[in-house]
């Protein structure tokens, strides 16, 4: 067990030692870590409706007819009302013939990935794509490639070049989880039918944000192609948890044959369905939420770029303030939380050596005079830190 005291020691010295805080309570605009109050910069429940009456009565209300857990894996007796309910309620949503739900956002990117290509296949991979998605092609054994960041160009010189491949799969996040940038998805999905490829898309930090009713990135950009496979999880501005993947009739039945992690997984609790279910008719037809998330999102970047903080212009929640050094951003987050301001700072491996920052996460639920404090104390520890 030596080596695992030195491997702890390193970690520790290089400022990427983790470790876990407790929350008091639920997720919330303000949390509460021991005793201590915070603003909240670091949930990915951007809508605010993980503590959300409507979710949790229905959630409730499911328990009370259903029980607490599934029993089983869906296949053999845990296929119950509220997932084929929660399933049709998706594909709805997603305007697709249909939906399969997963246990979680990892688990569905593994299912998926590993049904879709093998050993003599070739997936294309946008380089910052989540860690979910670079672990199922690594186990799919199919061929990888990795295209730099949103690079149109070299992924379609790639496509020209490597096109004696049995099938090939072109797969990106449409928010990237740890930048808040989109993905140039409008070329992508061009590249796909050009070259002949499946395309398969990660929503998890877009569904229920972008688009005039939160139906995610192809609303946004005005995309109806039937041909891409939408997958995306239910623990983020939905806020309960899980996965899904929505597509093709064909597709589900063979994801429902040949997924592993839906094969041989008991089922998700039906409460979270219930809840999910709730979520998606608040999402659907009450746009106050993903309104007031919108003025958030454009009044935090635009005070981060008066004090001399670099970030893009889109419209997600998702904020990144580089630091590159992994120590000083820990500082910068230490000193933020004796403030009373929780933002998670991300090191290595999560994200690139030299890439170390902050990540700033908002919620709709954030009140301006909340914001307007963490804006100040973010501005005056940057300069303290000469990060700014």
């Amino acid at each position: 067990m030596e080596y695992i005291r030195r491997e702890l020691e390193e970690l520790e010295k290089q400022g990427l030692f983790r470790t876990l805080r407790l929350v008091n309570g639920p997720q919330e605009a303000k949390i509460v870590i021991g005793a201590k109050s915070l603003i909240n910069l670091s949930s990915n429940n951007y809508l605010g409706l993980s503590n959300n009456k409507r979710l949790k009565n229905a959630a409730i209300d499911a328990i009370r007819k259903f029980g607490v857990g599934s029993g089983a894996s869906r296949l053999i007796s845990g296929n119950m009302l509220l997932h084929k309910k929660l399933e049709d309620r998706l594909a709805q949503f997603k305007k697709t013939d249909a939906a399969l739900v997963f246990n979680s956002g990892y688990s569905a990117n593994l299912g998926v990935i590993t049904s879709l290509a093998g050993k003599n296949d070739i997936i294309f991979s946008d380089k910052l794509n989540h860690a979910s998605i670079i672990d199922a092609i690594i186990l799919s054994r199919a061929e990888f490639r990795r295209y730099p960041h949103k690079d149109i160009k070299n992924l379609e010189s790639l496509l020209k070049r490597d096109n004696i491949f049995r099938r090939r799969l072109i797969v990106t996040d449409t928010v990237f989880s740890m930048d808040g940038d989109l993905a140039p998805l409008p070329e992508l999905a061009y590249l796909a039918k050009k070259y002949n490829c499946l395309l398969y898309i990660d929503e998890a930090h877009a569904t229920g944000i972008l688009g005039k009713t939160g139906k995610g990135a192809l609303e946004y950009f005005g995309i109806e192609d039937d041909a891409i496979i939408q997958m995306g999880t239910l623990s983020k501005a939905i806020g309960v948890f899980g996965a899904y993947v929505c597509g093709s009739k064909m597709l589900i039945d063979y994801l429902i044959n040949k997924a592993r992690p839906f094969i041989y997984s008991t089922a998700l609790p039906v409460s979270v369905c219930a809840g999910a279910i709730a979520a998606l008719d608040i999402i659907e037809n009450d746009g106050l939420l993903r309104q007031a998330l919108s003025e958030n999102i454009k009044f935090f970047r635009q005070a981060l770029r008066s004090f001399g903080f670099k970030n893009s212009l889109d419209p997600t929640p998702v904020i990144p303030l580089l630091i590159k050094d992994a120590v000083k951003t820990m500082e910068f987050s230490k000193r933020l939380f004796s403030k009373g301001v929780f933002v998670q700072g991300i090191r290595p491996p999560t994200v690139p050596a030299g890439t170390s920052r902050l990540r700033i996460t908002l919620m709709a639920t954030h009140k301006k005079k909340d914001l307007e404090y963490a804006l100040d104390k973010i501005a005056k520890i940057g300069k303290q830190l000469c990060v700014v």
